[in-house]
């Protein structure tokens, strides 16, 4: 046995369901080790089927066809280093998330997972098998633990395979984001490098399914938990990992050690990444969304020129007699800043039509909500008219915020494909609008600059579907707003802590009720980046019908 050790770690981008396209990628992974001189070239977990699956991966014809596919990978890998690759694997009638280490031509060893995560995004109790702790596999002579993500975050899966004989611990990751996820990660990666005195390799998938990044952000860790290299974030990236033999155990010679940058630029470049793979992953190659010279819809046609570039999106304003010149203003600056399209089309004439049309029905009825969601519904009915006619994907630009309380019209303002802002609160859009006027990266396809005016961010934010409206006519000012749905809804809490951290009671009362109600609208509410643990989505499923309220 050598000395060294060679292993090429490619943290890539796969797509669900695209089996022949992830083997391609595998295999051109494979081929870069192989003229590396890699010993092992290791893909992240359930990479052949693209990952997180939900209930596709128990579609018997489907988790047939990749393991048809990593067979095939075997076969076609046969002279060069072996290949490590995440897939699924049946146990009898059993279905597993495993590991698969091609050698020689054949899978010569299937690691299996134990622990499977069931809270936030994840049913994997739902999906998979328990399989039994197992031991290390060998490749040229190292002996190599591979627990599969969930399994590296307890203790006992990485002291079996220590106690077992294990030299190295190679980790395959379907780790996603949420704000400050890298640090965790790290700090539990180095409890598991003291428990075992291993060297430790975490291995991430990278890309954007659904609304879930997987950000990379792969590393590597030496005995005693420094960290010998770091893989850049939200990146596909390859790395060639040296390993050697000391005498007393193996450690990773130093790499490169990508910078991370901070929670601001990370949720941003999370929400860029998330629409473009949407997009690219989808089909769609342009985006629309109705431009109303506010903040929400500012900050999203800046996230899609910076996902797709600006000549890929079309900015629309279609105001009504209550929309304010400053707003006509600023839509059309921020438009011309970002080089994007902009079409002008007033909904004056259309809405008196259905005035018309609705007054018999309506007559005694004095003019209410109705009238200002007939604006917002005919917005969205034109948006879509657009999105049809042109092929262009509807952005949709609620906040974090307007979600949680239903501050948005269905079938209006809701109407669209994608909401990259989904899981930001509107005071952190806010800030988000400020960190982009005041950064670029060369992962942004939009101009850089202070492409917001800042009239767009300084100003009260307003629906403007009535005279003088003000978003805090109808709810608390946004810090208290977006403080009190931080405890209710990102942490859990009740109305009794929310007054112990300061809110009127009744306040707090009022918010809550407005989450409840606004389940259905949740319910029908287009897909968007996931940011915190706390999502409308996977993360947070509350039934629509619900009579009980807190009564603290």
């Amino acid at each position: 046995m050598s000395d060294r050790f060679r292993l090429t770690l490619a943290q890539l981008n796969a797509t669900v369901g695209d089996i022949e396209g992830n083997a391609e990628k595998a295999r051109r992974a494979w081929q870069e080790g192989r003229d590396a001189g890699a010993d092992l070239v290791a893909l992240p977990e359930m990479f052949i089927t693209g990952y997180n699956t939900q209930d596709l991966v128990r579609k018997p014809v489907f988790h047939q066809h990749a393991i048809a596919a990593i067979d095939q990978l075997a076969r076609d890998c046969a002279d060069g280093p072996a290949l490590a690759i995440g897939g699924p694997w049946l146990e009898g009638a059993e279905l597993h998330n495993a590991y698969h280490i091609l050698q020689g031509g054949q899978v010569s060893r299937r690691v299996l997972k134990h622990h499977l995560p069931n809270e936030t995004v994840f049913d994997e109790v739902r999906l998979y098998g328990s399989a039994p702790i197992g031991g290390p596999y060998a490749v040229d002579g190292l002996r190599i633990g591979s627990p599969i993500c969930e399994d590296a975050w307890h203790e006992d899966v990485t002291e079996t395979l220590e106690e077992t004989g294990a030299e190295l611990l190679l980790i395959p990751n379907g780790s996603p984001y949420y704000r400050n996820k890298m640090e965790t990660r790290q700090n539990l990666m180095v409890s598991r490098v003291i428990e075992t005195g291993l060297p430790l390799v975490y291995l991430n998938l990278v890309g954007a399914q659904d609304d879930q990044v997987f950000d990379g952000g792969s590393f590597v860790l030496n005995p005693g938990g420094e960290l010998a290299l770091q893989m850049p974030l939200f990146q596909e990236a390859i790395a060639h990992l040296d390993l050697v033999d000391t005498g007393a155990g193996w450690r990773a010679e130093k790499g490169d050690l990508a910078p991370l940058p901070d929670a601001w630029e990370q949720d941003y470049n999370a929400m860029v990444l998330s629409l473009r793979d949407y997009m690219g992953k989808t089909g769609f190659k342009k985006v629309l969304l109705g431009l109303s010279g506010g903040i929400d819809s500012a900050i999203v046609a800046t996230i899609a020129a910076d996902a797709i570039g600006a000549d890929n999106v079309r900015c629309v304003m279609l105001p009504s007699e209550y929309t304010s010149q400053a707003s006509l203003d600023d839509a059309k600056a921020l438009a011309e800043n970002l080089g994007c399209s902009y079409d002008f089309v007033p909904i004056s004439q259309s809405r008196q039509a259905v005035t018309e049309t609705l007054a018999p029905l309506f007559e005694g009825h004095a003019p209410d909500l109705t009238e200002e969601n007939i604006q917002s519904r005919l917005r969205g009915l034109l948006l879509m008219a657009m999105s049809n006619k042109f092929g262009e994907m509807l952005l949709t630009t609620g906040n974090k915020s307007e979600v949680a309380v239903g501050y948005a019209t269905i079938y209006g303002d809701m109407a669209g494909g994608y909401n990259p802002i989904k899981d930001l609160y509107k005071t952190r859009v806010f800030e988000t609008c400020r960190w982009r006027n005041a950064n670029h990266r060369d992962w942004m396809m939009g101009p850089a600059g202070a492409v917001i005016p800042e009239n767009i961010i300084t100003k009260p934010p307003s629906a403007e579907l009535r005279d003088d409206q003000k978003d805090s006519d109808s709810l608390p000012d946004y810090p208290v707003l977006d403080a009190i749905l931080e405890i209710l809804v990102d942490q859990d809490g009740s109305i009794e802590d929310c007054v112990r951290a300061g809110f009127d009671r009744d306040v707090a009362k009022r918010v809550e009720h407005l989450i409840y109600i606004s389940e259905y609208k949740r319910f029908q509410s287009a897909p968007g980046t996931r940011l915190t643990k706390g999502a409308f989505w996977l993360d947070r499923r509350y039934p629509i019908v619900n009579r009980w309220r807190d009564p603290g």
